[in-house]
């Protein structure tokens, strides 16, 4: 359902709600985002084998770049010479690219963090580098994307509360830093902020009330899916939810599994990314309307039925499960193409399906329906309410 007319850059619209389940309009310099929307995960410039035109067949409307990678290789430089992200890809609709923050923060020993920003070696090659919540939007604004995220630090599962409370502390002050070097309306770039506080629900609420202070275009959640249970996972999603403002867009990072996104839909929540798709398509592992198989097994070795006959994509409309096991088992690039594109269409038919769901006012039921494909994550959160 689309818009008639695209609005100034950072306009959100809320078209329909069904509960806390909402349909709305994301206005880029780029294009309209509809949401709930799944946004593929291309962290050096290129979702994993699939190209732009495949994405455009398949309907989507907005993917993911990754400042670190970008960074590092080829350079935000190099590609603002190019004209940007989207002229050096080719991808025309719209680019969010997260800090990087989370990339550098996993590197461990690797890193060093200040008041000032974080001290980091190159996974690469070990040269030595330094990013700052100002530096990381000049390397997004060189990358020219839609959406540029705030730098944050992203604590790891189990950290203590100490440590928890200094580290959000430290986050809002670099929230506060970005948007000071990048005041609202400068130019079409939209800058969103990033919630942290662990897994001390007063920690997220103060995070929430002090990042929502701050006049961001969006909101996400960060630092969950990191370790924790499905249960703790479902359980923050719900409690953080609400404390970030209805009028503007909300998203959760990096998360999750169809289970967890269709949760994250009945929370109130807008935009999902996660690399699952593609890896776990690389991997064998691919999700249909009666849930995941893995094409590994032997039992599809002379299966002649399509891998899901609810699915309209090139892959199911074309090839067998046999033939798909065999590109698999033989090792075939072929294999991740094909793999890739399925699961890719059915995370955006997931989320188109939601906002036809809700538009109709039958989200629960929709919902109810996905979360029965997934009986395993469905047991692990039974009882968490």
């Amino acid at each position: 359902m689309d818009s008639p007319a695209q609005l100034k850059p950072g306009t959100f619209k809320i078209t329909a709600q069904d509960g806390n389940a909402r349909c709305g309009e994301l206005h880029t310099a780029h294009g309209i985002v509809h949401t709930p929307i799944f946004m593929p995960v291309g962290t050096v410039g290129s979702v994993k084998a699939i190209a732009p035109d495949d994405l455009e067949a398949i309907g989507a409307e907005i993917i993911l770049g990754n400042t670190y990678h970008l960074y590092l290789r080829p350079g935000d430089e190099l590609i603002a010479r190019r004209g940007g992200l989207h002229a050096f890809n080719a991808w025309s609709r719209p680019i969010l690219t997260d800090s990087g923050g989370f990339q550098v923060f996993s590197l461990n020993d690797l890193r060093k963090i200040t008041e000032a920003g974080v001290h980091f070696r190159s996974h690469i090659d070990g040269s030595k580098h330094f990013f700052t919540p100002e530096s990381v939007l000049t390397v997004q604004r060189n990358l020219n994307s839609d959406i540029m995220m705030v730098l944050d630090e992203c604590v790891a599962y189990g950290a203590s509360r100490d440590y928890t409370s200094k580290s959000l502390q430290l986050t809002t002050r670099w929230a506060q830093r970005s948007r000071a070097a990048y005041p609202a309306g400068t130019a079409h770039n939209l800058l969103f902020g990033i919630v942290q506080g662990g897994f001390y629900q007063d920690l997220r609420a103060e995070s929430a009330s002090q990042i929502t202070d701050i006049d961001f275009d969006g909101f996400a959640l960060g630092g969950l899916s990191v370790g924790e249970s499905k249960a703790e996972l479902t359980d923050f999603v719900y409690y953080s939810t609400p404390l970030l403002p209805a009028h503007r867009p909300r998203y959760l990072m990096g998360v999750g599994t169809p289970f967890d996104i269709v949760n994250g839909i009945a929370a109130g929540l807008d935009m999902f990314d996660c690399v699952l798709p593609t890896r776990n398509a690389r991997n064998g592992t691919l999700y249909t309307s009666q849930g995941k198989i893995n094409i590994k097994r032997k039992e599809f070795a002379e299966d002649d039925s399509p891998l899901d006959p609810n699915c309209s994509c090139y892959t199911c409309r074309t090839f067998s499960k046999a033939y798909l096991r065999h590109l698999y088992t033989a090792g075939e690039l072929l294999s991740f193409r094909l793999n890739s594109l399925h699961n890719l269409t059915y995370f955006l038919d997931l989320v188109r399906g939601a906002r036809e769901a809700i538009r109709a006012g039958r989200f629960n039921a929709y919902r109810s329906g996905i979360e029965a494909c997934y009986p395993d994550e469905l047991a692990q959160v039974k009882g968490w309410e």
